[in-house]
């Protein structure tokens, strides 16, 4: 099984944040959660691994990852 990575991974992340950020400007608060959504799909589909993302769900939720 594949396991998730929680060590830092992203190049220059207060710029990515910012990028984030910057996509969610002006928008409504339902338009931002679609945004949010199309994202999570976006990435969940980049990553394609169900056991990745089902980790990357159980540490969004507060758990750690199972082994």
């Amino acid at each position: 099984m594949t396991k998730l990575c929680l060590d830092p991974n992203i190049d220059r992340p207060d710029d990515a944040y910012a990028d984030l950020m910057a996509a969610h400007e002006g928008l409504s608060k339902p338009e931002s959660d679609a945004l949010n959504a199309r994202l999570i799909l976006v990435l969940a589909n980049h990553i394609g691994d169900r056991d990745v993302l089902r980790q990357a769900l159980e540490v969004a939720r507060g758990a750690q990852p199972a082994e």
